[in-house]
């Protein structure tokens, strides 16, 4: 009969093993990894270790966890750790205080986000590191106080798992995080085990190809002017520029004889020769001409010195828009006379909750659905894209469009080829 202490660890299995009599203790070995055992005791308590001969000495145990609060995969992925030091030629001991010493999750990502540089030799910004921070805090607690040789496949799924219910884009984002930490601390040399983010499988996506419509665009651009942010978001569309390099625009980085704005870094990592249309120019040197005493063509009052978050702004145009599109519907329906469509336009520069709860109690009682008029679906970032659906629909080839964009491959810009709408340039009239 074969000897019953030596088994291929799991959880089930570990959980049913028979208990030895009271003051007695039974070993078990794993097969599937060197030296690694578990001590069950009388009372029922199961621990980890790993009990290794080094060459010439005694043999010497580590001990590593208690079963079940230490899974069976983190105590293989230890014991892994503790066979590398000791062919490494360390003692057990010597092993165990390197266990000891590795730094938490949190921890990395903190020594990460300090040290962490770009490709051109800049550390992150602070809108990166606030995001990294915001995304582990909601979404990473369960590893944050973890050891980095004790986190494994398991635990990463199990949040890319739980994640993925709320949002599957803040699920993979959550993994690309995890990768990061543990690529950081291998090239810190403060891990040498394998990442346990690689492979885990990302959710399936669904290419966004929402730009502003030629129905559209008259009310945003009716909306936009009336907004503190009028000059950016103009732009934005004007430049089909990333947002975060908009924020960030420095007077300096503008040749306004040449009607040339160099971005010297974008989000790809390469830099950006954007070409200003004549509107863009207006728009850039009515607000030079205005007096902004700073280096940012945008200025903000926080850390950066530039503007930070145009959110808020955003939403209040989308709302103002999408109220100005929902009263036109109801005028020619004869819903609203031009007498109330006059008040109806007051309450929705001054009093937009008014307006909001007048207009759509008349959508809800005629059982018109939000999809005719809402466009609060309209992200900052869609306005990029619909610099590309007018170039698209006027004749520009993906490669140009791809080139203004700044694109990095012909995949990025490919979505354009799939437009089916007509030519909405003539809707855009700025005085």
């Amino acid at each position: 009969m074969g000897d019953t202490t030596r088994i291929s660890f799991s959880k089930e299995r570990l959980l049913t093993l028979s208990l030895p009599e009271p003051g007695k203790r039974v070993t078990y070995h794993d097969i599937k990894t060197r030296g690694l055992q578990l001590r069950v005791s009388g009372a029922g308590i199961k621990t980890f270790s790993v009990y290794r001969r080094i060459k010439g000495g005694q043999p010497e145990r580590v001990t590593l966890g208690r079963f079940p609060t230490m899974t069976v995969e983190q105590a293989r992925k230890i014991a892994s750790t503790v066979n590398a030091e000791i062919e490494a030629g360390a003692s057990p001991a010597a092993a165990k205080r390197v266990i000891r010493e590795e730094p938490t999750f949190a921890e990395t990502l903190t020594d990460m986000l300090a040290h962490k540089t770009k490709r051109d030799g800049s550390g992150i910004t602070e809108r990166t590191k606030k995001d990294y921070l915001d995304t582990a805090r909601l979404h990473m607690s369960a590893i944050a106080n973890t050891k980095l040789s004790h986190i494994t496949r398991s635990d990463v799924t199990g949040i890319h798992t739980k994640v993925s219910k709320r949002s599957a884009r803040q699920a993979d984002k959550a993994v690309a995080i995890v990768s990061s930490v543990f690529n950081f601390a291998t090239y810190r040399e403060a891990f040498t085990g394998t990442n346990p983010a690689a492979g885990v499988k990302k959710n399936a996506t669904t290419t966004r190809d929402r730009f502003a419509q030629s129905a559209e665009l008259p009310y945003l651009f009716a909306a936009i002017p009336e907004s503190s942010l009028s000059d950016f978001f103009l732009l934005a569309l004007l430049t089909g520029a990333r947002r975060s390099n908009l924020q960030e625009m420095r007077w300096r980085e503008l040749d306004f004889e040449a009607g040339i704005w160099r971005i010297n870094l974008t989000k790809n990592g390469t830099p950006q020769n954007v070409t200003l249309s004549p509107e863009a120019l207006t728009v850039l040197l009515n607000r030079k001409q205005s007096g902004v005493n700073s280096p940012y063509v945008f200025p903000g009052g926080g850390k950066t010195g530039h503007l930070v978050e145009p959110k808020k702004a955003w939403a209040a145009i989308l709302r103002r828009a999408s109220l100005r599109r929902l009263a036109d519907m109801l005028e020619e329906l004869n819903q609203i006379t031009q007498e109330e469509r006059t008040v109806v336009n007051t309450e929705i520069t001054r009093a937009p909750a008014v307006a909001t709860k007048r207009l759509e109690g008349i959508a809800a009682r005629l059982a018109i659905e939000s999809e005719a008029y809402d466009m609060s679906d309209l992200r900052i970032h869609d306005l990029r894209r619909t610099l590309g659906s007018w170039q698209a629909k006027t004749g520009a080839s993906l490669a140009i469009i791809g080139k203004s964009l700044n694109h990095k491959t012909l995949q990025a810009t490919a979505i354009y080829s799939r437009l089916d709408l007509d030519p909405v340039r003539q809707s855009v009239n700025i005085e």
